[in-house]
């Protein structure tokens, strides 16, 4: 239908239907006359209103309000189910599925641990039908779907670059095969940035405009968000951190080839059990890992490396009693944690740093006060550092809202 005109009766209805559908998506069920009172409508032109989302299938009526005195009132719902979305998170370890509704509800999930051969298409599509058959769907009635790899695709190229680790993931039609196999829209963004955007929506980083989210699982990352939106860079690249040259380590030659750099020869997880034996701390066995297939509980997901699971049980335990070597060494990750995060403090200085993945995570307040601490003796600006406040899988969950994001706008816009 032709576009709707400023100040036509037919855009003022699709702002209202949109308003509407936003209050309901924040709040839950409301009444015809709460709705009218949230959004300053008449109680006929908010009938108007729910009686055509109701017939346009976004909007369902379910139980009335009984805790007020007088008729009970009829209670309206976003009707959760007028879209879906996926989300996958890939990983040298494997592939991460899940499904949500239009409300964000996780309805659906499923882990495919890697195999050695596998192609990633193959991986995609499994991991993914594995997901919407737990919700009860299948793969066409997804509206779009998210893909969350390390590194980032080239825009000029498409190759998939700063991730020479993942397997299968490097043919230059990768993307072409992908695009003939899945029937809804797809967008591939970098892992850490969508730890960032979960952050953003249901996080730390809620209300801020400036920030950034340092990341440590497999690798060291960074995601940038100024002025509200990411930082991507040119190629795709801004935030590979881990490649940063830094004091303290010898400087890293062919940083691609070798898939690494500087900062995270210096802070990545590996030198987490070389840093607690230079400090006394007894290092455990690496726990073991069950790398399972099949459908996932919702919020649940894979297990990690060794390398990662190894890095956590020591913070894990030395931020449980952080006095002696325990804190010693909890000490000493912080300021081979500073040295680079300086870095990205004086060419930003944003207005917040956000710790987040699982290594980072394991070392709770204690390893986040001594960052602090030590950031401030060695970087001009000072920016409040917090953890991170999603834990459930945030680069999957990352994943499912910005592919929310998108389709609310698509769905919400009742002027089409």
């Amino acid at each position: 239908m032709p576009a709707a005109t400023p100040g036509t009766p037919s855009l003022l209805r699709a702002m209202n239907d949109r308003a509407a559908l936003e209050l309901l998506l924040t709040h839950g069920p409301l009444s015809r006359t709460r709705i009218g009172h949230l959004t300053g409508l008449s109680k006929p032109t908010a009938s108007q209103l729910l009686a055509r989302l109701e017939a346009a299938g976004l909007v369902v009526a379910t139980g009335t309000d009984g805790g007020r005195p007088g008729p009970n009132a009829q209670l309206y719902a976003l009707n959760a189910r007028a879209a879906h979305v996926g989300g996958l998170d890939v990983t040298p370890e494997g592939v991460v599925a899940a499904v949500a509704d239009l409300s964000g509800t996780v309805v659906g999930g499923f882990e495919l641990p890697y195999a050695e051969g596998a192609e990633a298409v193959a991986q995609v599509t499994a991991a993914l039908d594995g997901a919407v058959a737990a919700a009860g769907l299948h793969r066409g009635d997804l509206h779009r779907l998210v893909i969350a790899t390390p590194g980032a695709f080239d825009p000029q190229t498409g190759r998939l670059r700063y991730a020479s680790h993942l397997p299968g993931w490097h043919s230059p039609t990768l993307l072409d095969e992908l695009a003939a196999a899945l029937p809804m829209p797809v967008e591939y963004e970098n892992d850490v940035n969508l730890a960032a955007v979960a952050e953003q929506r249901l996080g730390a980083a809620r209300g801020h405009e400036d920030f950034v989210l340092l990341w440590n699982e497999e690798g060291l990352g960074a995601a940038l968000v100024l002025g509200g939106r990411l930082h991507r860079g040119w190629t795709g690249g801004a935030g590979e951190v881990g490649f940063l040259p830094v004091p303290g380590h010898p400087l890293v030659r062919q940083v691609t080839r070798a898939n690494s750099g500087g900062y995270q020869e210096l802070a990545g997880a590996q030198v987490l059990p070389r840093l607690a034996r230079e400090h006394g701390v007894e290092v455990p066995a690496a726990p073991a890992t069950d790398p399972g297939t099949g459908a996932l509980p919702p919020g649940s997901g894979a297990a990690p490396g060794p390398q990662v699971a190894a890095a956590v049980a020591l913070l894990r335990r030395s931020a449980a009693e952080p006095e002696g070597p325990h804190l010693d060494f909890l000490r000493s990750y912080a300021t081979v944690l500073a040295t680079g995060l300086a870095s990205l403090v004086a060419v930003l200085d944003p207005e917040l740093v956000v710790l987040s993945g699982a290594v980072i995570s394991a070392g709770g307040d204690p390893l986040r006060t001594l960052l602090q601490d030590e950031l401030a003796e060695i970087a001009p600006s000072r920016p409040r550092l917090v953890a991170g406040e999603v834990h459930e899988r945030p680069v999957l969950r990352g994943a499912l809202e910005s592919a929310l994001a998108a389709t609310r706008e698509e769905v919400f816009d009742t002027s089409r």
